[in-house]
């Protein structure tokens, strides 16, 4: 597992004479520091940086609290269609994201009074396609996150939420100071996930930053380094740009992951 992570760091200090031959070496003969010099001269890395970071913050926040709220309301609260709607959110786990990507640019680009749009969606400059909202809006509901949050709070004892009833709080203070404590180990997880998710995320960032240049993110700017002609050319460059876009994951997954180990440690004690 940890291998592929060590060609990748080693591979972005090697020359180009080094990295296209035959017989492979895991230790370049010299170690190129230039070529993270070179990555960062060509790309505006710290514009990457901040969209990549923006979007996977952004996004990662949305859909917890929306995750949670979903699974809260499946788990606990009692309304006709319960189990329907549930049935429903996880049948559209079984289609592939591509198959939505059409659909999501039409309504994100002809989005009602955001980018120069009337409030028919007509207007032809983009609509929330020029903006970060883009990046945000068609993934901040995820059909999982409401899942796996719902499977959580449903180990949840109701009694706790009888007596905090009893005393007189809404649903939304036991929501926000009953369930959200007892469920950050869920929380944590999910959030490692869809911050991963997000950060690495290539076609849809890819898709809007045609639209608009500045909203491009690392991976999509990392492609940017290939060469036409022949990648193994700039193959050494494309790794450094790639270790540099790992760092933040390793940082998130280092802070979160007690949470997370412990949250996999509670589901296998009950």
């Amino acid at each position: 597992m940890i291998f592929p992570f060590l060609d990748m760091f080693f591979s972005s200090f090697k020359g180009v004479a080094e990295y296209s031959k035959m017989k492979y070496s895991l230790f370049p003969d010299s170690f190129q520091w230039e070529n993270y010099r070179t990555a960062f001269n060509n790309l505006n890395m710290l514009v990457l940086f901040r969209n990549s970071l923006t979007r996977s913050v952004i996004l990662t926040i949305l859909v917890l609290l929306t995750s949670s709220m979903s699974g809260y309301a499946l788990a606990k609260l009692r309304f006709r269609g319960k189990a329907i709607i549930f049935r429903f959110i996880l049948s559209t786990m079984m289609f592939p994201g591509f198959l939505f990507l059409i659909p999501n640019f039409y309504i994100i680009v002809h989005f009602p009074m955001a980018g120069g749009n009337d409030i028919f969606g007509n207007g032809g400059n983009g609509g929330l396609a020029t903006t970060v909202f883009g990046l945000v809006v068609p993934s901040m509901v995820s059909a999982f996150g409401i899942f796996l949050m719902r499977q959580f709070i449903m180990t949840i004892n109701d009694a706790y939420l009888e007596a905090a009833r009893v005393d007189g709080a809404s649903e939304l203070r036991i929501f926000a100071q009953l369930i959200l404590p007892m469920t950050v180990p869920a929380l944590a997880t999910l959030a490692i996930f869809e911050f991963i998710g997000s950060w690495n995320e290539f076609i849809w960032a890819l898709l809007l930053s045609s639209i608009n240049p500045d909203l491009a993110t690392l991976p999509v700017g990392i492609q940017t380094l290939k060469s036409n002609l022949d990648p193994t050319l700039t193959q050494p460059l494309v790794m450094a740009g790639l270790v540099i876009s790992t760092v933040p994951i390793l940082l998130i997954f280092i802070l979160l992951q007690k949470y997370y180990v412990r949250g996999l440690t509670n589901v296998g004690l009950k």
